[in-house]
C-alpha cells in the first residue's frame, strides 16, 4: 500500500490555514522531552519549542500556533524558575511565531534577517502592536553567550523558507534545525516566503558541511530528535527526490502527472524510516496539504527551472 505522502501531511496538522481552528480547540496540552542536562522540547500545538535553561535565564525558541505562548511559559515555570529572557524564531510561519505575541514584549526576540521581513507581513503582529516581532537579526552567523551557555546561529540559504535559522548548543553538541529537517520525507517549500526546492538539497548540504561538533538534532515537527548522521541522510534522500522530479520535468510529463505516478523511494531510504512511495494520496485529505500537497511542490520546482 502506498503511503504516499502522509508523514507530510501530519507534519501539516496545525501549521498554514489550521491556526484559527488551533485556537478553538480544547485545553492546550504540552509534553516534555528532556534532551540533555538543561534543555528541553516543548510538543503539541505546532512546532517543537526548545526551552534552554542558562545561568542567567530562559532562552525559548520557536512559539507554536496563536494562544500557545502563554502555556509555554506556564510549562517553563515547572522547568525551572529562572525568567525568559529570549526567544529566538527559526522562521516565519504561524506554527513556530504566533506564540510570540504572548511573551513579555521585554525580552530578546531574534532571528534571521528575512525571517523578520517575512514576520512584518504577518496580521498577528500588526493585531499586536509588534510585540514579538525581532528586535535582533543575523544575515549567515550569529553568537550569543559564551561558555556552557554559548547558541551559534547559522543560515546557508533557501529551504523551507529564505530565512531558516539553524540555533546550536555548542556545549550540548544539540541544534534546533526547525521546519529545514521538520520531519522523514520530502520537505515543505514555501516559495510565497523565498523556499526553494530546486536550492533546497544544497542548503543541506552546506548546513552538514558547515557546522561541527553536533550530535543531536530537535526537528520542526519530529516526535523524536534526530541524529547529525540522519541530516545527511534527509539531504541526500532529497537530492534523488528533487532529480527524479526534474527529469520527469524534462521529459515533459506535468507537476500532477509525476505526483499521481510517485516516486518509488530507494530501499536505503525505507529503512531509515522514510515512506516506501512518495506520491498524492489516493483520496483527498480531509485538510488541504499545505503549499499544494506534493502536486505544489513539484510545480514550485516546475517554475523555478525556468528561471
Amino acid at each position: 500500500m502506498k503511503r504516499g505522502i502522509v508523514l507530510t501531511l501530519l507534519i501539516a496538522v496545525g501549521a498554514i490555514g489550521a491556526l484559527k481552528a488551533q485556537q478553538a480547540q480544547g485545553p492546550k496540552t504540552i509534553d516534555v522531552d528532556k534532551v540533555k542536562d538543561n534543555l528541553y522540547v516543548l510538543k503539541g500545538g505546532g512546532g517543537n519549542t526548545a526551552v534552554f535553561i542558562t545561568a542567567d535565564g530562559v532562552t525559548v525558541v520557536d512559539a507554536k500556533n496563536p494562544g500557545w505562548g502563554q502555556p509555554i511559559l506556564d510549562k517553563i515555570k515547572t522547568l525551572t524558575n529562572k525568567p525568559v529572557t529570549r526567544l529566538i524564531n527559526t522562521h516565519t510561519h504561524g506554527d513556530h511565531v504566533s506564540g510570540n505575541v504572548e511573551f513579555p514584549a521585554t525580552i530578546d526576540f531574534v532571528a534571521q534577517e528575512n525571517t523578520k521581513a517575512n514576520m512584518e507581513k504577518m496580521p498577528i503582529f500588526k493585531e499586536h502592536n509588534n510585540v514579538g516581532m525581532a528586535k535582533r537579526t543575523f544575515k549567515d552567523k550569529m553568537t550569543i553567550g559564551k561558555g556552557a551557555d554559548q547558541i551559534d546561529l547559522y543560515y546557508f540559504g533557501p529551504g523551507h523558507t529564505n530565512g531558516d535559522a539553524i540555533v546550536v548548543f555548542p556545549a550540548l553538541r544539540t541544534a534546533h534545525i526547525g521546519d529545514l529537517f521538520a520531519g522523514k520525507g520530502i520537505p515543505l517549500v514555501d516559495p510565497a516566503n523565498g523556499g526553494s526546492v530546486i536550492k533546497y538539497p544544497d542548503t543541506l548540504k552546506k548546513t552538514h558541511a558547515g557546522i561541527k561538533n553536533v550530535d543531536t538534532l530537535i526537528n520542526g515537527h519530529s516526535n523524536t530528535t534526530t541524529t547529525w548522521a540522519d541530516l545527511q541522510t534527509f539531504q541526500e534522500f532529497n537530492t534523488d527526490w528533487t532529480a527524479w522530479a526534474e527529469a520527469g520535468l524534462k521529459a515533459g510529463k506535468t507537476p500532477q502527472q509525476l505526483a499521481d505516478e510517485g516516486w518509488k523511494v530507494p530501499a536505503k531510504y525505507t529503512a531509515a524510516g522514510y515512506a516506501d512511495t512518495v506520491a498524492n494520496p489516493k483520496t483527498p485529505p480531509a485538510n488541504p496539504p499545505l503549499f499544494g500537497g506534493l502536486t505544489g511542490r513539484i510545480q514550485t520546482l516546475a517554475d523555478e527551472m525556468k528561471k
